[in-house]
């Protein structure tokens, strides 16, 4: 069980209001964000490393002069600073204590420093105070030694906003401080902060908290706050707050206060209903009609849910979630615990029925309808097209299969050549061995043949730059306009003589002769593309889809 925590601090913050009849108690009520404001690092969720890099350089009183939070907002970067401030001026219960990673939160600095009355320990807000000027002051004031603390300590939030001349006014005091200063700056942008500043601070990157961690906080306030909360619910909290702890128990503030007007617990239909979130099983029943190429009933399902003031942006996200999860579960991905067991069950249905192309498409059609309806100024008419064009996707065959159909369309003409099991040649191990000289037919077959016997780097190289000017075996004549060394040549007669069991002629005119295989290659390639990409099924699709690209086609040869 989580420990208990105390009160949050009140830097800055103005009086309190008089209490109004309808509350009751000594106290006027404190929003759970404030309430549960970490009071000890132990309190400080998903942030372990950070904790372990500072206790050790308390430890081995290794303290930097200056310390830089980053990371996203709510994870704890203003509340780690006020918590190291604790730690560097804590004395102990009995006031002989030095610095430490576990603040007793009982001594004097301790108490001052949580009900922000400390006299050493300067927060500053940098939204507010950013010019030359206001960090003039702090260089001023950083000569003098500390009133009472063992630090004197400035805490500047949201450091980037602070000007140009500010950052640039700081840096010589931020390098070399008095041995009794500490700077603790926190910012969301650290790429704002210049690299002079950063260069001179101890950066610590706070992660996102983990939906998983989150939740079983929730899980610990509801319970301290005496509410029932269902794990669902929490973790639709959770998730909603995007690995922020503050937006988090905002959100569960809000569902309280929610269920108090219902008359129960909080619970995940209230959750969705407050968030605006589409309900699962809604989206499961939709992905099921976008799948079956059911158009009218997929509107009418998307309908719903917008009368039933679901925002359609949600809808989108929702899908979008769906497909990823079942993308995960086909690739073998442990189910999250939290997770019903009606959509685990569902997932590992479409993960068994659905391919990988087919998901991926799924998956760029709802990130194109989501990022369009984002932007969209009817935002369900979007939402509708978005899932209209998903519908008329899914009935189309995938980008490979589409390939496969198309080559199969020309199989047919080519199909009476091809060997019938009568006419096969004899298997290899029955058939005579021949004893007379090769002659391949032609040269790209002379090539095929080196690379097939072991010649592989003289093969590439008549490939890729041998133009041939006249080949009649067993002898060719190659153009000058693309030099062969007499190493080149002399390997070339040797490995001829050895794989043909022939002697061949090989000389070098001055002639331009034909293109090299390679470029033969490459033209009719392109051809091919060409033929494919204006073939009646590929136009369609290339109407139906403008950003449509075709790679691998059928006989495409790798360049590798």
């Amino acid at each position: 069980m989580t420990p208990a925590m105390s009160d949050s601090f009140d830097l800055g913050e103005p009086p309190q209001p008089a209490k109004t009849p309808a509350q009751t108690g000594d106290v006027a009520y404190r929003v759970l964000a404030r309430k549960y404001r970490p009071q000890t690092f132990s309190e400080l969720i998903g942030q372990d490393a950070m904790v372990q890099t500072l206790g050790n350089a308390i430890k081995r009183d290794r303290l930097a002069h200056a310390f830089l939070m980053t990371g996203v907002r709510g994870v704890g970067k203003t509340s780690t600073a006020r918590l190291i401030a604790k730690a560097l001026n804590c004395i102990g219960p009995d006031g002989q204590g030095g610095p430490t990673i576990d603040p007793c939160g009982v001594c004097e600095p301790c108490r001052a420093i949580a009900e922000g009355r400390h006299i050493d320990v300067i927060e500053m807000d940098a939204a507010s105070h950013t010019g030359v000027d206001d960090v003039r002051e702090i260089i001023d004031a950083s000569r003098y030694s500390a009133v009472t603390a063992r630090f004197k300590i400035y805490i500047i939030d949201e450091v980037h906003m602070l000007s140009k001349n500010a950052f640039n006014a700081l840096l010589k005091t931020l390098e070399e401080p008095p041995p009794h200063v500490k700077f603790l700056f926190a910012t969301t942008e650290v790429n704002k902060v210049p690299v002079t500043v950063l260069s001179r601070c101890q950066r610590f990157d706070l992660r996102r908290i983990s939906a998983e961690q989150l939740a079983k906080h929730f899980a610990w306030v509801s319970t301290e706050e005496g509410v029932v909360a269902d794990p669902e619910a929490l973790m639709l909290i959770a998730r909603a707050a995007e690995g922020s702890a503050r937006d988090g128990l905002s959100i569960l503030d809000q569902a309280i206060a929610h269920a108090g007007l219902e008359g129960g617990g909080v619970t995940a239909d209230a959750v969705r209903q407050m968030l605006g979130l589409s309900d699962r099983g809604a989206v499961r029943d939709l992905l099921t009609l976008i799948l079956a190429g059911d158009g009218a009933g997929a509107l009418a399902a998307m309908r719903r849910q917008y009368d039933y003031g679901v925002d359609p942006l949600s809808v989108l996200r929702s899908l979008l979630e769906t497909v990823h999860g079942i993308t995960l579960t086909k690739v073998g991905t442990p189910p999250d615990a939290a997770q019903p067991a009606e959509e685990r069950a569902a997932r590992e249905e479409w993960a068994a029925s659905l391919g990988y192309p087919a998901l991926h498409r799924l998956w760029q059609l709802f990130l194109k309808g989501h990022d369009e309806v984002a932007k969209a100024a009817l935002p369900i008419e979007a939402a509708e097209m978005a899932l209209l064009r998903a519908i008329y996707a899914s009935t189309l065959p995938d980008p490979g299969e589409l390939a496969r159909q198309i080559a199969s369309g020309a199989a047919p003409a080519a199909a009476p050549s091809l060997p019938t099991p009568a006419s096969q040649p004899a298997p290899v191990a029955t058939a005579p061995e021949p004893t007379g000289p090769i002659l391949p037919p032609t040269f790209e077959a002379l090539v095929d043949l080196l690379d097939e016997q072991g010649g592989l780097a003289i093969a590439a190289r008549l490939r890729h730059g041998a133009r041939i000017v006249s080949y009649a075996p067993p002898e060719f004549a190659l153009s000058g306009s693309r030099p062969v060394s007499a190493d080149t040549l002399a390997e070339l007669n040797t490995l001829l003589k050895t794989v043909t069991r022939t002697a061949w002629k090989v000389s070098i005119v001055d002639a331009p002769g034909e293109p090299t295989l390679k470029e033969q290659a490459d033209s009719a390639e392109e051809a091919n593309r060409l033929k494919y990409w204006d073939s009646p099924l590929v136009r369609a699709a290339r109407e139906a889809f403008p950003d449509t690209r075709m790679e691998n086609w059928p006989g495409q040869r790798s360049n590798a």
